[in-house]
Parts: structure tokens; sequence; C-alpha cells
């Protein structure tokens, strides 16, 4: 809608920067500067903002203090200083956040978020708008690459907020279509006898690019090629976030929508990580954040190219700082430069998010992230697994919230699932921990079997 995104760029942003001090432009103005410079002055940049957030840090932040005297003899290595500090794990920080919160903040004049993660667990956590900002920015100046602007069309192959009532939700849906230009295919009901009709809404929507889940941009794009349909109208990207984007996945999504398919790296409560350039390389917004590769069981630092557990600092965040935090997801930092000559430092590889798309009774593929939506809402569960083992057989491991547990969340755990699947049976079992996979992270949405094997539909 080019008329929409007209008005967004010289209308609602300027407003917005006016009326409500927005800086995501000028955050954004930030790091295309950046762009220009060499690695080694990027790299200086980084050291001076990582000497003020562990100046802060210490000074204000209870779960710091302790470690002043060692932060006063080495100052002039913050790097150094800064293997110290202990890892901070998910578990830790959940156990002890009002340590991390900065003294004199008042939490009612914070944003609070809260994350279930890749792992399922969920996390509560405070920011300030100047970091939400650096965030969305980092996100814009990672499309930029593509030619995408602010308030172009998008459409989004992603999950509607399912705790919002019915008024709730169409005040949603108008503030997605008409202030951010964005039009919502939910990821939750993907139907390819639906195909043709969410096809023809995209095509009169118009989108410069797609944002979506990767398994379900990849269903979406199975089910086109699987139909011989194409998009037909031209795409500037299309760009896949929240878990992991396998190379199978990408060469669909390419065929499917003939555009180029971009990996987007972040993390609710890690910030806006890395971005793919056109060259295919992942940049680090070093800037934004300072990132350590560390072995996932001694947390001994790993040389680039080794793939271990991902710390990350995010450098703007001094409201809550989490300093050296375990995000969950395995990866490799690289020291080769790329060839589109930006001076971010890259990511060799990601182990990221692992959601599976599942199969309901009546022939719709579900995404797995809608039961983290489900879960992340109720206080009586520290996390789960599911576990699809056929169409109508599953199987659901919850670890309960001692202190919190309510039993009548499970009935409404098992009615969601039941909503979205159908009447499968489901097998519920109570337990300590949830392991690993062999990767190193837990993944809460498990399908067992193929869907090109999955038996006839009811």
């Amino acid at each position: 809608m080019p008329t929409t995104g007209f008005l967004i760029r010289h209308v609602q942003w300027p407003l917005m920067e006016a009326l409500k001090g927005n800086r995501i432009r000028p955050y954004m103005k930030e790091l295309q500067a950046t762009q220009r410079l060499p690695a080694e002055a990027l790299a200086v940049q980084q050291r001076e903002k990582l000497v003020k957030l562990l100046d802060h840090a210490i000074q204000n932040v209870p779960a710091y203090t302790a470690f002043a005297p060692d932060w006063s003899n080495m100052r002039e290595m913050p790097e150094r200083f800064l293997q110290r500090i202990p890892v901070l794990t998910k578990t830790h920080f959940r156990q002890n956040a009002d340590q991390y919160l900065s003294q004199g903040r008042q939490t009612s004049r914070l944003i609070g978020n809260r994350t279930g993660g890749s792992t399922g667990e969920p996390t509560h956590f405070y920011l300030d708008r100047p970091t939400v900002e650096r965030y969305e920015a980092a996100r814009w100046f990672g499309l930029s690459w593509y030619g995408i602007r602010f308030g172009d069309p998008c459409v989004m192959i992603w999950g509607s907020p399912l705790e919002l009532n019915a008024q709730q939700a169409r005040r949603y849906r108008w503030k997605e279509r008409w202030l951010k230009n964005r039009l919502m295919i939910s990821a939750y009901e993907l139907d390819e006898r639906h195909l043709e009709a969410n096809l023809r809404l995209i095509r009169e929507f118009r989108p410069a690019y797609l944002y979506g889940y990767a398994s379900a941009l990849h269903t979406l794009a199975m089910m086109m090629l699987r139909r011989g349909m194409g998009l037909g109208i031209p795409l500037k990207a299309v760009v896949s976030t929240a878990e992991s984007l396998h190379e199978q996945q990408r060469q669909a999504i390419t065929q499917a929508f003939d555009a180029p398919v971009v990996n987007e790296y972040g993390a609710r409560d890690g910030g806006m990580i890395a971005y793919q350039c056109k060259a295919g390389s992942m940049h680090a917004f070093s800037g934004n954040c300072y990132l350590e590769v560390v072995d996932p069981i001694t947390h001994i630092p790993l040389n680039n190219g080794h793939p271990g557990a991902l710390l990350v600092t995010d450098l703007h965040n001094t409201v809550m700082p989490r300093l050296r935090y375990q995000i969950g997801d395995v990866v490799a930092l690289s020291d080769s430069a790329c060839s589109c000559n930006l001076p971010f430092p890259l990511l060799a590889s990601i182990d990221g998010r692992e959601d599976d798309m599942f199969l309901s009774r009546n022939g719709q593929y579900v995404h797995g992230h809608y039961f983290n939506h489900i879960v992340r809402n109720m206080d009586s569960f520290r996390t789960f697994q599911i576990v699809q083992h056929e169409p109508e057989r599953l199987s659901l491991r919850l670890v309960k919230e001692p202190e919190r547990f309510l039993p009548a969340d499970e009935a409404k755990l098992l009615a969601g699932i039941r909503a979205a699947l159908g009447q499968v049976s489901i097998h519920v079992s109570y337990v300590e921990t949830i392991p690993p996979a062999s990767s190193g992270k837990t993944r809460y949405a498990i399908r067992e079997f193929s869907l090109t094997s999955a038996p006839p539909l009811e």
C-alpha cells in the first residue's frame, strides 16, 4: 500500500519523534554510519560501550557490586574482566531477577517483557524505551540492506496473541494494518485447502517482503511447490526469523517465492543479534551487543570456528543489565571477512530454535510456537515439552512451578492443544527436568513422523 507507507514515513514517524521522543530512526542512522568504519574502529567503539556498561553495572546493579575491586584494577582490560563474571543462566536469572535491576529504577516506569525462548522456560525481564528502540533500529538496519524502508508493506506468517479478547484482537489487527502496514497470516492455521485464498490475500496486499517463522515459511512454500503455484508479484526479500533456517528450507522458500531469503537472528531477552547480508554472511551488530562463545559445560571460552554456548552482553540495557547472559543457543564465531565489505564480525554457524510444525486431525499445519504462546502465559509451569508421535497421539511433559501451580491450568492447556489439533490423545506426565537434545538445546515441540507419511485425514 504505497499511500500507507508514505504516511508512515512522512507523517506518523515524524510525529512520534516530535511528540513521544521516538529515536528509532536516529539510532538507525548511527548504525548506518558504523558500516563505513574500519573493523578496528568498530571494535574500539564496542570496547568504549562495554566499559561504560560495566561502570554502570558495578556501581548500580546489586548482582555485580561485589566485583568493584577487580574492576578498578582491570578497567583497561574490559574483555578480560568480563570473563571473571560468572555465566548468567536463565535459571539463575529467574531465581534472582531483582538483583539485576538497577538501583533507583521503578518497574512501573519500565517495559515488562516475558519470553519462553527456545527452551519453553519463561523468563521475565525489564527494558526501557531506548533499549527497545535500538532493537528495532537494528532490525530496520538489516532490512535496509535489501532496499526495505520504514513503512514498506509486509505480510507476516506469524502467531496471533492468543491472550487477547475479541475487542483487543481487532485493535491489534487494526494497529498492525494501518500503523505498521503489516498483514498477518496465522502460522497456527496453515491449511493447503486455504492456499489459494492466502496467496490471493498476499497478492492483493502487494508486500515488499514476507516475514515469519522459518518452518512456517517453509510449510507455505512446500504447499505452493506441490500445487505448482507461484506468488506472481516481486518481493524484495523473504525474512526468516525465530528459529533455525536449514538449507533445504532456504532452497524451497527461494524457489516458491522467487526472492532472496534473509536470516534474522535475535531473541526477546537478547536483542537483535545478527542479520544476513546479500553475500550470505551473518553479521553481528557489535555496536549493540558483545558476544562470547564458551564450552557449554566448563564455560571456558572457545576459539572462533568452534561451536559453543552463546553469551550475550547487551551494551545498551542499563535498567536490567545481564552480563554474559546464556540465551540457550549454540553458535560459532568467525575470523573471516565478508565479500560485502561490511565491517561487522561474522557468525560462522547458528544452532537456533528448533520449532516443529504439527499436523492436526483435520489436516491443518500448526506451528509448534502455538503451544509456547499458551504455556508462557501460565505461571503454573516452569517449562514443558510436547511430542506428536502420530496425528492423534501426543505426549506432554510438564515441569511444575511448585508455589504457583494451579490444576486448572493443566485443563486449560489441554483444551488449547485440542482446539488446534482436534480430539487427540494426550499423555501427561510431570517431571523434574527435561533433558536437552544432542545439540545442547531443549526442544519444546517435537514431531516424530514425516508429514509425507502421515495417515489419511479424518
